[in-house]
C-alpha cells in the first residue's frame, strides 16, 4: 500500500514526501491546519499571504474519488457531496491527532470519535489473487475505502501513543523552518527529516558551512 504523497511547492517543485502511514497521507489533503508547519514544508500554500484560502486537496468530490481510486481500484460509484464533507472531517481529525502524537498533547476525544466511528464501518476485504470467482461485491464503496484508511489510523495511533510515551514514532521533520509530521518506520527508528534530498541536505550544507566558517575563524 502507498505510503506516500507528492507536494507541489508554491514555487513550482515538485517533491516525494514518505509519510510513513496510509491515514497520514490522507491528513496532507488539505487537513492540517494554517501555522502548523513552517514554510520550507513546502506544502501547497505554506508562503501564501495571510488571509489566503487556504489549500484543499479534497475541493470536489473527484478529488477523493481521485485519491480513493489510486489505492484501492475497483472503487464504484463516483463520492457524493456529503461522503465528501464527511471524509474532510474525517481528514482533518487524523491531522489533529497526529500533531498530538508528534508534539506530547493530549487528543481530543471527539477527534478519537471520529476515527472509530469510520473504522467500525465495514471496510475494504483483503482477497488473494489466482482465484477464479470474485468474492464479495463487485465494486467498492466510498465508505469502505474511507473505514480501510480509519483503520490503518486506528493501527497508527494505537502503537505510537501521545503523551508521554517512550520510543514514540510520530515525529516533525528535525529542520526548524519545516516540521512536517511523518510516522517513522525504519528499523533503527532513526529518520530525520521528511526527506533527505529536500530538508536533509540542506542540513548538511548548512552544517558543512558552519565547520568551514569555524576553521577559518
Amino acid at each position: 500500500m502507498t505510503v506516500e504523497t507528492w507536494f507541489r511547492s508554491d514555487a513550482g517543485v515538485r517533491w516525494q514526501f514518505e509519510t510513513g502511514a496510509l491515514c497520514l497521507d490522507f491528513a496532507y489533503l488539505g487537513g492540517f491546519p494554517e501555522g502548523a508547519f513552517g514554510p520550507a514544508s513546502g506544502l501547497p500554500g505554506a508562503t501564501a499571504a495571510p488571509g489566503s484560502p487556504r489549500w484543499d486537496g479534497l475541493l470536489v468530490p473527484a478529488d477523493l474519488g481521485d485519491w480513493l481510486g489510486e489505492r484501492y481500484p475497483g472503487l464504484g460509484q463516483a463520492p457524493s457531496d456529503r461522503e465528501l464533507h464527511d471524509a474532510r472531517s474525517f481528514r482533518d481529525a487524523v491531522a489533529r491527532l497526529a500533531l498530538c502524537a508528534a508534539d506530547g498533547h493530549t487528543p481530543d476525544a471527539d477527534d478519537i470519535d471520529v476515527v472509530n466511528l469510520f473504522a467500525a464501518l465495514p471496510d475494504v476485504p483483503p482477497s488473494l489473487a489466482g482465484g477464479r470467482r470474485q468474492a464479495g461485491a463487485g465494486r467498492l464503496r466510498t465508505g469502505q475505502a474511507l473505514a480501510s484508511v480509519a483503520r490503518d489510523a486506528v493501527t497508527l495511533f494505537a502503537g505510537v501513543g501521545f503523551v508521554g510515551e517512550p520510543g514514540r514514532r510520530i515525529l516533525r521533520c528535525s529542520a526548524d523552518d519545516c516540521g512536517l509530521v511523518f510516522y517513522d518506520d525504519s528499523r533503527a527508528g532513526t529518520r530525520r527529516w521528511c526527506s533527505m534530498p529536500k530538508c536533509g541536505n540542506r542540513s548538511k550544507v548548512r552544517a558543512h558551512r558552519a565547520r568551514v566558517a569555524a576553521a577559518h575563524a
